[in-house]
């Protein structure tokens, strides 16, 4: 299957490596895994490169690259490098198991919206027993989804078919089964009007850097909430924070953040209406990366592009 195939290894430290080839052994044994670092490793013999932060500069030794596969969705810190190879073909972490984490993590902070249970999680800490009640349920709970790409179709279909009804919008527009797509700037508006929980999965681009901010928060109806497990850079802290505090927003879930670790001295920590996830929403087993990445490696062996192929047009 991958006869005289070379993948080299440049994500995390040499235990990473190992953990990387024990599971490629199983999935692909034909396929030859070495660590980057290796002696034995000859750059101008890789014939594929997975990486996740290396060094700016480290890639570019490597020239007879056939694709650089990526151990992460977000690929936007890597072509920050002003040596990286952008005529070698770039592929974003992907696969079935990424998909549904991602599904399952949206579902559940719309569900821990709509059901207050940040309130719950307070009252418990300090051991108040207040029955606040909410008969609010999905069938009258919109949710926006900004980023109709690979998760957001996902997340999409997930949501309707737990009964949310689900609008979608994107740069350009997309159409999935039973959720109404809106399209560019001059849609943007009319979708925001109706959000009662705005859901970001939109990559990490010029255009998107900062979005979420006090102007496009304004257009959400008061009493919307928020999840961001898209990119940190997309929302303007400071907007998020005022817009809770003066009651247009009821709540937010937030798995990613514009410094990273969250600094301790962020209000976001302890504010009682957002809850904070560690950028966990969702990474799959090595397991089923390995599998994903042999996938691709096979598809762009036999002349098949494979669909997370990085698009410098569109900026992911």
């Amino acid at each position: 299957m991958f006869n005289m195939v070379t993948l080299a290894v440049a994500e995390g430290e040499y235990p990473a490596f190992q953990s990387w080839k024990d599971e490629f052994s199983a999935i692909a044994p034909d396929l030859d895994i070495i660590w980057w670092e290796d002696a034995q490793c000859i750059p101008d013999r890789v014939d594929y490169l997975l990486v996740w932060k290396p060094a700016h500069g480290a890639v570019a030794r490597f020239r007879n690259l056939k694709a650089i596969l990526c151990a992460g969705a977000g690929v936007d810190h890597l072509l920050a490098d002003p040596h990286w190879p952008h005529d070698v073909p770039l592929v974003r972490m992907g696969g079935r198991e990424t998909a549904a984490l991602m599904e399952e993590y949206v579902t559940w902070a719309c569900l821990s919206l709509l059901r207050e249970t940040r309130t719950w999680a307070r009252q418990q800490e300090r051991r108040i027993f207040h029955r606040r009640l909410v008969t609010r349920t999905a069938a009258t709970t919109t949710v926006g989804i900004m980023g109709m790409g690979h998760l957001g179709g996902h997340v999409a279909r997930r949501l309707h078919h737990f009964g949310f009804k689900v609008r979608g919008w994107s740069r350009t527009r997309r159409e999935v089964p039973g959720i109404r797509s809106f399209a560019g700037a001059g849609e943007l508006g009319e979708f925001l009007s109706q959000v009662d929980i705005l859901v970001s999965l939109l990559p990490n681009t010029a255009q998107t850097r900062d979005m979420i901010d006090a102007a496009l928060l304004s257009r959400l109806p008061r009493g919307a909430m928020l999840v961001n497990a898209g990119r940190g850079e997309q929302v303007c802290e400071v907007s998020l924070l005022a817009a809770l505090d003066n009651g247009h927003l009821a709540g937010a879930v937030l798995d990613v953040f514009r410094e990273e670790p969250l600094p301790m001295a962020s209000r976001l920590w302890e504010h009682p209406m957002v809850t904070v996830t560690p950028h966990a929403a969702s990474e799959a087993s090595r397991t089923e990366q390995a599998a994903y990445l042999a996938e691709v490696i096979h598809e762009i062996e036999h002349g098949v592009p494979p669909a997370l192929l990085y698009d410098a047009g569109r900026g992911y």
